[in-house]
């Protein structure tokens, strides 16, 4: 699943972000891509168990790629 958060006016990202996160199952991804780096959101991550792996791409966003289990 790909979330494009871009655009959208904080705390939008996060919320939309988490949302999505509710409906994985073990081994499954959910990239997401951002405007800017979500620094509160690796917080939320650390604490629920995911993993995840942060690239900036050529147009200054973030994608996110976050798996649970």
């Amino acid at each position: 699943m790909i979330l494009d958060n871009r655009g959208l006016e904080p705390p939008q990202p996060m919320m939309r972000t988490l949302a999505a996160l509710e409906t994985l199952k073990d081994g499954e991804t959910l990239t997401i891509i951002n405007d800017r780096r979500p620094m509160f959101l690796y917080e939320q991550l650390d604490e629920l168990g995911y993993s995840y792996e942060t690239t900036e791409r050529d147009d200054g966003s973030f994608q996110i790629t976050i798996t649970k289990g």
